[in-house]
Formats: structure tokens, C-alpha cells, sequence
């Protein structure tokens, strides 16, 4: 008893240490922080009451001008990070000195969770080896070919709120049909299929993604080891995505390669590219293949990264232009004027005239990026000119995206939408990272290209056809962003009044 008793205090007492230890880690150094919560460090609002990217925005711009050095202390649950508060520094770990930063440490679950092993979760040679290989995918050339494809699920949008405002203006909620639009287009893009998603709000490809994004398998416990300590969570074998998420993509990804290899179809999508790497994976190459798994596992991420960014920033896209109506107007009248000159057809080289639209994406994206923050991890010593700011292999880093796109010193006045700050003389007296909803560097988005273009295509069509307004009562001019999600959406989805544009 004796000896179990004395293990026991032996034990507290190294849990005490260990803790009194981790959370003072940035006091002990006299790097500038919050003080931390035990457990939750200085995330204790996530999930409660204010979205992660909020939080690291906080934490960016209240000590942005307190600090000697180019990053202050941070704590996600029991993890040490930094938070980037020197734009000099933001280029150094993501572009510069990418060699010592080029892990994100996120979950990943190869063996139990083979989903979540994809290119924006794979670490060291195997993401450098994987994003090679994909890298042919995504080409300019590559994504044009996709064009006719996304065209036709727009012009299939348009229908849809045709028939919802035959008869008189309606109050629709477009953030769900931007979603069922994205589903459709990759769906087609990604898998062939004809997903029917615009037409069927209950379809299986809108309510897996929703399901992928926004249901949790775990409570807050596991949940906790899985983001705090990802790697533990990897060693006990702990599963990230629900059961019926992993056999849906499973199954869909399965079915479709078998089909199209009995039937010898190619439709010079996504898809074919990585069914050519199974191939060769089955014949022993497996340098230049890949595995069912890996194919499984890159489609999937395709999906939902083509799934939430784009109809998020349609969402956010459209309610902007419903807030400032001589933004729409002159936005309109550009879409009108080119596809006039291109007897009323859009097509992909007609997009590249457009270039107010390329400002209002790109404010919309700066104002709301999907993904609010970027996160590296140190693999290597860094050493910095300061030596009180070196930086310790294993520690987190964290850019706030939405706290740089919010900085008045880079964008000022920056609550107000004003594309005009895309302006090309505008964009050149801004530093470098200033602008990063795709990221910056070696791992910036490979899907930019194609993620930049469904946006394009929809909104070009949709603002030709309709004119869109605040709801009186229904729309919030305030956005309130949903605190459970890691991407930025509306809590509220967008209400707008949604009327046909009368041709004269």
C-alpha cells in the first residue's frame, strides 16, 4: 500500500510539474501573451462562444504593436504556438524559411482513419511526394477543360431560382443553394456524377459534406486529444469522421473507379488522373501511383474544400453586393458589357475581362476568409535575430489571415467592402502576405485555380440574372460567424430578396 501510494503522489506530482511547466512556457521566456486557461490555454472561447479565428485575430492585433519581436505566445488547449505579428515574418515561415516550417500538424489517421491522410494533412516527403504528383491536376490548362462542366451547373442554378421567382421576388436563402451548387460542380468535376443536389436539397452528396464538416464523432474529451495532441490520438487508434462519412466517400470513390475502368470511360477530369496512379500503383510503380486509399483520400478532400470555400464565398459575396447596391450595379454592368461582346455566352477566356469581378472576390475574400488562420509546425531550430525569439522544434505557428485582412495599418477602414482596394497601384504599395485566403508559398491551396473559377462562373451568371437585396428583417447586418466551425460561415445563413434583372 505503501509503495502504490508512494507511485500515486510520484505520479501527481509529475502531472503538477509537468503542467506548472507547459503553461508557463511562454513566461518563463518573457514573450508577451495572454495568461492561459488549464486545460483550454488561451482557446477556453472555442466552441462556446467565439470562433478559433476570431480568437487568434484578437491575439494578432491586440499585441501587433506590443512586442519587440515578430510573434507573441499562444496556447491551443496544452499545445505551444506562436501568433505571427510581424508581416516580415509571416513571409520568412511560409515562403522564406518554408524548410523549417512546412508541416501543418494536424490529425491524420493513415492506418484507422485513411480519410483524413490527404494532401492538406500529410507532413514532410510524403506531402512533397504527393503534391507533385497531383500538381498535373490543377493546371491552367487542366482546370480550362473543366470550365464547360462547372458552366452547365450554373446555368442549371439559374434555373432553379427561376422557377423559385416566377411569379414575384422571393426571400431565398442562398447560402444553402451556393452549397448545393459547389456539391454539383464537384461532384461533376471530382466523381462524373450528377449529383441533383440543386434540385434535391436532401441529397446524399450536400448531406455527407455537411455531415463531414459540422457533425462531431466525439465529445469535447476526445476532441481535445485529437486537436491538442493529435499524434497521441494517431497511437490510440482514435477516428476522426463519422462511420457514415468514411463508407459514403468509401463507396462512391470505389464504385466510380470500377466503372470507368470496365467500361474504359475517361472524362478528362480530376478523377482520371488519379485512377492513371492507380493503375500504376497496381503494377508495382508505386514511385508514381497511388494507392485506393490515397485516391480516396485526395478526392475527398477535394470535395470539401471545393464544397465549404466556394459556396461560403458566394454567400458572403452575395450579401456584400445586397449591403452595397452600387457595388452590384457596377458589377453587373460589367458582366452585362462583356457578355454582350461575346454574344451572351460567357466563356473561359471572356472571364479574364472581367476584371471588377476579380476585385470583388478578392475583397470578399479578404473580409471573410474561409479559412481564418494557417497553421505550421517548427520541424527545425530557428534562430532568430533577437535571440529571445528562437523558436523550438515542435512549436506551433499560427498566421491570423483574418487579423492581417483586418489590420488597418494594410487595409484601412477595414469593415467597409471596397473592391477598389484591388486596384493594381493599390495592391503594389501593400507588403508581401498581406493577401492570403489560398495561403502563400510551397503549400499554398493547389486548387486556387479551379476554387477561383466555380466562384467566377457562378456569381457572373447570377448577378447577369437577378438582383439581390437585404431582407428587412430576415438578414442581419451583422455577421455572426458559426462558433463550431473551423472555416468561417454565417451563423445565420443570408436571406436575401432575390428579384429578376429586367432586360431593356
Amino acid at each position: 500500500m505503501a509503495v502504490l501510494l508512494g507511485l500515486l503522489v510520484g505520479a501527481l506530482t509529475l502531472a503538477v510539474w509537468w503542467v506548472l511547466q507547459n503553461y508557463t512556457y511562454w513566461k518563463r521566456r518573457g514573450i508577451p501573451h495572454d495568461p492561459p486557461n488549464i486545460p483550454l490555454g488561451n482557446s477556453r472561447e472555442f466552441w462556446r462562444t467565439m470562433q478559433l479565428a476570431e480568437i487568434i485575430k484578437r491575439s494578432y492585433l491586440k499585441f501587433k504593436n506590443q512586442t519587440d519581436g515578430p510573434f507573441v505566445g499562444f496556447y491551443l488547449y496544452a499545445r505551444k504556438y506562436i501568433v505571427v505579428t510581424d508581416i516580415d515574418f509571416v513571409k520568412t515561415v511560409l515562403v522564406s524559411d518554408f524548410d523549417k516550417f512546412h508541416d501543418r500538424g494536424v490529425y491524420h489517421n493513415e492506418r484507422d482513419d485513411p480519410l483524413t491522410s490527404n494532401l492538406t494533412t500529410m507532413e514532410g516527403q510524403k506531402w512533397r511526394n504527393l503534391r507533385q504528383k497531383l500538381t498535373p491536376a490543377f493546371t491552367p490548362a487542366k482546370v480550362k477543360t473543366m470550365f464547360p462542366a462547372v458552366l452547365n451547373v450554373a446555368h442549371e442554378l439559374i434555373r432553379v431560382i427561376d422557377e423559385k421567382i416566377s411569379s414575384s421576388p422571393q426571400t431565398l436563402e442562398v447560402s444553402d443553394l451556393m452549397a448545393r451548387f459547389t456539391a454539383d460542380v464537384i461532384g461533376t468535376c471530382a466523381f462524373g456524377l450528377e449529383c441533383n443536389s440543386l434540385r434535391d436539397p436532401k441529397a446524399e452528396f450536400v448531406q455527407m459534406g455537411n455531415a463531414a464538416l459540422r457533425e462531431r464523432r466525439h465529445g469535447w474529451l476526445v476532441d481535445l486529444l485529437i486537436f491538442g495532441a493529435p499524434k497521441i490520438a494517431v497511437m490510440l487508434g482514435i477516428e476522426l469522421l463519422l462511420p457514415s462519412v468514411q463508407k459514403f466517400y468509401m463507396n462512391i470513390v470505389r464504385n466510380t473507379i470500377d466503372y470507368r475502368v470496365e467500361n474504359k470511360i475517361t472524362r478528362n477530369d480530376f478523377l482520371d488522373l488519379l485512377i492513371d496512379m492507380k493503375l500504376k500503383y497496381d503494377k508495382g510503380d508505386k514511385q508514381n501511383g497511388l494507392s485506393f486509399n490515397e485516391i480516396a483520400a485526395q478526392v475527398y478532400s477535394f470535395f470539401l474544400a471545393g464544397f465549404e470555400t466556394s459556396s461560403t464565398t458566394m454567400g458572403f459575396a452575395l450579401y456584400e453586393l445586397s449591403c452595397n447596391q452600387d457595388v452590384q450595379d457596377k458589377l453587373r454592368m460589367e458582366v452585362d458589357t462583356v457578355l454582350k461582346k461575346h454574344d451572351g455566352q460567357l466563356d473561359y477566356n471572356s472571364m479574364r475581362e472581367m476584371s471588377y469581378m476579380e476585385k470583388v472576390i478578392d475583397e470578399t475574400l479578404r473580409k471573410y476568409p474561409v479559412l481564418g488562420f494557417l497553421v505550421r509546425i517548427a520541424t527545425k531550430p530557428y534562430v532568430h535575430s533577437s535571440p529571445k525569439y528562437f523558436i523550438e522544434p515542435g512549436t506551433g505557428v499560427m498566421v491570423s489571415n483574418l487579423g492581417i485582412h483586418h489590420d488597418p495599418d494594410f487595409y484601412p477602414e477595414p469593415e467597409k467592402f471596397i473592391p477598389e482596394r484591388f486596384d493594381e497601384e493599390q495592391v503594389k504599395k501593400r507588403p508581401p502576405c498581406t493577401f492570403l485566403p489560398f495561403g502563400d508559398g510551397p503549400r499554398n491551396c493547389i486548387g486556387l485555380r479551379f476554387g477561383r473559377m466555380q466562384v467566377f462562373v457562378g456569381l457572373a451568371l447570377l448577378i447577369h440574372n437577378f438582383k439581390f437585396e437585404l431582407h428587412p428583417t430576415k438578414t442581419s447586418v451583422l455577421v455572426n460567424f458559426k462558433v463550431k466551425n473551423i472555416l468561417l460561415s454565417s451563423e445565420d445563413g443570408f436571406n436575401l430578396n432575390v428579384s429578376k434583372v429586367v432586360k431593356v
